[in-house]
């Protein structure tokens, strides 16, 4: 099968469904890709269907109403020339055609390992709330949340709301640090309301700074969790354990298109084009920001694209954003600390059972991929990349096709249809 558009955007999250209602209004052939089976990204996983957030509700209805065509479970999986992309999309495979592209990929969240980290009932705290979303069961579970920064405080609410018992909030980032992030809130009103809200509702929680976790313990699933707070040892018995260390942006496919990316994140001018000509990116792929930015930026390039003028006002908030999210990288840098949880025998890569030990005397990613098969598995290096760029500072490589595993057939430009050959 073949499409073809004048504006392609991978990722139906904010920004992916700003950028594309706004392109669509302006009676562009926009076509989005994403893998899961309704738009709204992570963030707003599950609102098509219930509709409880209303600024979510105001997008998908502008969205559905924009023109803009939606192909729900497409994976990108190659890129052979400029403008177009091979998509796997369930059985069938996709060449699309496109004059621009806006990549909405949006992030992930880093886990950095430590004993137990692989055990059933120990997940990432975005990940759990996400299962939660889906309708996993939690009323009368007790949950222990590690990690840093708003999505805490946002992935606790949900566990509470869901009937969930969160015994303990552990927040990694040193007390002058994290107190002095908040302090800084008062220059974005909204972050700072939005945050007062979710810490009235969770007051009785416990919560500590400088904490984070030293082991999870159990036998077929987790049982407890042991835990450094404030320069003490504490132990929790709990059912689950939301434990990771913020996000990274998921930036496979805007390598494998050639754009260039520095500091974690993708490179781009003022209207938020990358160094490939047509290529634009959003969102978190400019560095963690989370919905705010998704959105302007989201707009921002829907105006860039369909030739409308950016007003004053959408680069004011551009602008905010940015501080906003250099302000969150600062909170969110993971402490020393945390490079030193895993043992010689905790596993690194868990698609491919590769103990920390394993990669005693690699020098770089290359060579942990070669000798130990590390990033080698399903996931492709996504979970366990992040955490040895943060243990042992090893970049990662380019991207080469197929950046997700995929069929062969996927990889081959389809024939055109009869139909296409007779005209």
């Amino acid at each position: 099968m073949r499409e073809a558009c004048d504006l392609v955007v991978i990722g139906a999250g904010p920004g992916g469904l700003a950028a594309a209602s706004i392109a669509a209004e302006a009676g562009l052939s926009v076509l989005v890709l994403d893998q899961q089976s309704q738009p709204g990204g992570q963030v707003w996983r599950g609102e098509a269907r219930k509709r409880e957030n209303r600024l979510a509700r105001r997008w998908l209805d502008r969205f559905a109403a924009s023109g803009a065509r939606f192909r729900p479970g497409a994976r990108v999986v190659a890129a052979p020339e400029p403008g177009l992309l091979l998509v796997e999309e369930g059985s069938a495979s996709v060449a699309v055609r496109y004059g621009r592209a806006v990549l909405a990929t949006g992030a992930r969240e880093r886990f950095l390992p430590f004993p137990g980290w692989t055990l059933p009932g120990v997940l990432g705290v975005s990940g759990l709330q996400v299962l939660v979303k889906d309708g996993l069961p939690v009323r009368g579970k007790r949950v222990v949340l590690a990690g840093t920064g708003p999505l805490l405080l946002a992935a606790a609410a949900t566990l509470q709301r869901h009937g969930a018992e969160v015994l303990f909030l552990a927040e990694q980032a040193p007390a002058a640090r994290h107190w002095g992030f908040a302090l800084q809130l008062w220059r974005h009103p909204g972050k700072l309301l939005q945050g007062a809200a979710l810490a009235a509702g969770l007051v009785s929680v416990p919560t500590s700074t400088d904490a984070w976790v030293l082991a999870a313990e159990g036998e077929a699933r987790v049982e407890r969790v042991r835990l450094s707070v404030r320069g003490h040892e504490e132990t929790l018995s709990c059912d689950y354990l939301g434990a990771s260390y913020g996000l990274v942006p998921n930036l496979e496919l805007a390598k494998l298109l050639g754009c260039e990316v520095a500091s974690g994140a993708v490179v781009v001018d003022e209207r938020l084009e990358t160094r490939v000509k047509g290529v634009h990116a959003v969102g978190e792929l400019l560095g963690i920001g989370g919905v705010d930015q998704a959105l302007v930026t989201g707009e921002l390039v829907g105006h860039v694209v369909a030739g409308k003028p950016v007003s004053s006002e959408l680069e004011r908030a551009w602008r905010a954003v940015r501080t906003f999210a250099e302000l969150l990288a600062r909170h969110d840098a993971p402490r020393d600390e945390l490079r030193r949880l895993a043992t010689p025998q905790t596993l690194v890569c868990r698609c491919e059972d590769v103990p920390l030990q394993a990669l005693e005397g690699c020098r770089d990613l290359r060579e942990a991929r070669l000798y130990a098969r590390l990033g080698m598995g399903a996931c492709q290096g996504r979970t366990c990349g992040a955490a040895v760029e943060t243990l042992f500072g090893w970049s990662g490589e380019d991207v080469r096709p197929p950046c997700l595993p995929a069929r062969i057939g996927s990889l081959r430009l389809p024939s055109p249809s009869p139909h296409t050959r007779a005209s």
